[in-house]
C-alpha cells in the first residue's frame, strides 16, 4: 500500500505492506467554508468577554503575542481580521510579538510569510528573545516558586492579546492559548523551570493533559499573574484549514479549542506496536531534529518495548545549530547517559528538555531518522540511526522481528495522538 508521509513541503511516498499495517489519523475535520466569517463572528462575539471594540479605548497600548515559524498558525489569515477590530487603535500604538520561546530569531523573509507583507510594513513585529534581560520584567513568582520573567513590551502594554493554535503537545498537554505567554514571551530563567528535569519526568506532562500536569498548571498560572485581556484561538486540519475559531477570555476560549483538538488527535488502539512510522507533519513544524522529538514522542505512546521507530522529517533547518540541543547530544556517548547527565541534581541548561525527551523515548525504542538534509554523521551525532529508505527499512525491521509484527503508521506525526486503551 501507498502511504502519503507528511515530510517538508511536498510530501514523501512510500510503499508499505498492507497486511502488516495499521495507518492512524486524525479524524478528518472539512475547513470552514468561509473562515473569515467564522473568526469574525468569533471576535465580535467573544466567550466571557467584551468586544474588542468595546473594550480597547482609543489611547491604549496593545501588545498582539503570535507564533513562530515553529508552528503551522494561520496567523496571515487571523490576524489582518483581529487588526481590523483594532482599527480605532493607531497603529504606532499596537506591537506584534512573535512568541520564540527559546527558539531562533524569525526572518524577514519568515515573517512576511507567517503574518502577511501588508501586516509586516504596516505594524511594529518584535522578535521576542528570552536572553536578553533587558527586554525582560521579573513581576513575581508563581505559587509553586516559578520565577515570572516576562517580555517587557508585553508587560507594559495596557492590553495584551494571544493568538494560537490548539493541537495535543508532548509535555504541555496542548499548545495555544497560556502558552502563548510562557513560554512563548518568557524569560530563561522562567522557561528553565518549567521544563526541567522533574516537570518534564512528570507522568502527567504528556499529550492531551492540561490539568494535573505540573507544567501546564504553572503556566496558566503564569498567564492569569500577568493578565491576559483577549485570547483567540484555532483549531486547524491536515490541509492547514481553519476547522473552528475561538475569542474572548483566555481559558475559557483554550478549553473550547482543546476539546475540539481532542476529538479529532486522539485515537485509541488496542495493542503496541512493532514499528512506528511517524513524521513531525511537515513544513514547517518539520524544519528541525528539535521539533521532531515531537513526532517520535507521538509514535512512542503505542510502540512495543524493544520496538523501533522510524521518523520522516525533512529538517532542512538542520538539528538546528542555535540553542543547546545540537551541543548536549555530544555530551554523551549514548542516550542512557545522557539522561543521567540531564536529571543530575543542579544540570540546567538550554534545551535539556528536548534531549531528556528523546532520552527516555530511546529507553524503550530504536530510532531510526529518514532526513534529507542531515547527513548520516550528524544524524548519528544525534545518538540516532540514519536511514534513506523508509519503506525498505520498514520491511527489514519486520521481517527481523517475525511474521507476526505489525506496524503503525502516523502519516501525520503528532497532529495524532495514539495511546493504548486503558492507559
Amino acid at each position: 500500500m501507498l502511504v502519503d508521509l507528511a515530510y517538508g513541503r511536498d510530501g514523501l511516498l512510500v510503499d508499505l505492506p498492507e497486511d502488516r499495517t495499521t495507518v492512524i489519523e486524525p479524524t478528518y475535520v472539512p475547513g470552514l467554508p468561509d473562515e473569515a466569517g467564522a473568526l469574525l463572528g468569533a471576535l465580535r462575539n467573544p466567550i466571557d468577554a467584551p468586544s474588542l471594540r468595546q473594550a480597547v479605548r482609543v489611547d491604549q497600548t496593545v501588545a498582539i503575542s503570535v507564533c513562530d515559524i515553529t508552528r503551522a498558525m494561520p496567523s496571515a489569515t487571523v490576524l489582518p481580521l483581529l487588526l481590523g477590530e483594532l482599527s480605532h487603535v493607531p497603529t504606532e500604538q499596537i506591537v506584534i510579538l512573535v512568541a520564540t520561546g527559546t527558539h531562533r530569531a524569525v526572518t524577514s523573509d519568515e515573517l512576511a510569510e507567517m503574518l502577511g507583507r501588508d501586516v509586516t510594513e504596516h505594524y511594529r513585529v518584535v522578535n521576542h528573545s528570552a536572553f536578553d534581560k533587558a527586554g525582560l520584567s521579573h513581576i513575581g513568582a508563581t505559587p509553586g516558586g516559578i520565577p515570572i520573567w516576562l517580555n517587557r513590551h508585553w508587560v507594559e502594554s495596557d492590553l495584551r492579546i494571544t493568538t494560537g493554535f490548539v493541537e495535543p503537545h508532548f509535555f504541555a498537554g496542548f499548545s495555544g492559548g497560556p502558552k502563548m505567554v510562557a513560554p512563548g514571551l518568557a524569560g530563561f530563567e522562567t522557561i528553565m523551570r518549567l521544563h526541567n528535569a522533574e516537570m518534564i519526568a512528570h507522568p502527567s506532562s504528556t499529550w492531551g493533559v492540561t490539568h494535573g500536569n505540573p507544567i501546564h498548571d504553572a503556566i496558566r498560572q503564569i498567564a492569569s499573574h500577568v493578565g491576559v485581556d483577549f485570547s483567540v484561538d484555532v483549531t486547524i486540519n491536515s490541509d492547514r484549514k481553519i476547522t473552528s475559531a475561538y475569542a474572548g477570555e483566555l481559558h475559557a476560549v483554550h478549553r473550547a479549542g482543546c476539546d475540539v483538538a481532542k476529538r479529532a488527535a486522539m485515537r485509541e488502539v488496542n495493542d503496541p506496536f512493532d514499528v512506528v512510522v511517524t513524521t513531525n507533519s511537515g513544513y514547517p513544524l518539520d524544519l528541525n531534529l528539535y521539533q521532531s522529538v515531537k513526532g517520535m514522542s507521538a509514535a512512542a505512546k503505542v510502540v512495543r518495548d524493544g520496538g523501533a521507530i522510524i521518523c520522516a522529517s525533512e529538517c532542512s533547518d538542520g538539528v538546528p545549530d542555535h540553542g543547546g540541543y545540537k551541543e548536549m547530544l555530544t555530551m554523551r556517548d549514548s542516550p542512557e547517559a545522557l539522561l543521567e547527565m540531564v536529571c543530575a541534581p543542579g544540570h540546567d541548561r538550554h534545551d535539556q528538555w528536548e534531549v531528556q525527551v528523546q532520552a527516555q523515548i530511546q529507553q524503550r525504542a530504536t530510532v531510526y531518522l529518514k532526513s534529507g538534509y542531515l547527513s548520516a554523521e550528524e544524524t548519528r551525532a544525534a545518538h540516532l540511526e540514519p536511514i534513506d529508505d523508509v519503506g525498505a527499512t520498514v520491511e527489514r525491521l519486520l521481517n527481523r522481528r517475525g511474521s507476526d509484527a505489525r506496524l503503525c503508521v502516523l502519516p501525520q506525526g503528532p497532529q495524532t495522538i495514539p495511546f493504548l486503551r486503558g492507559s
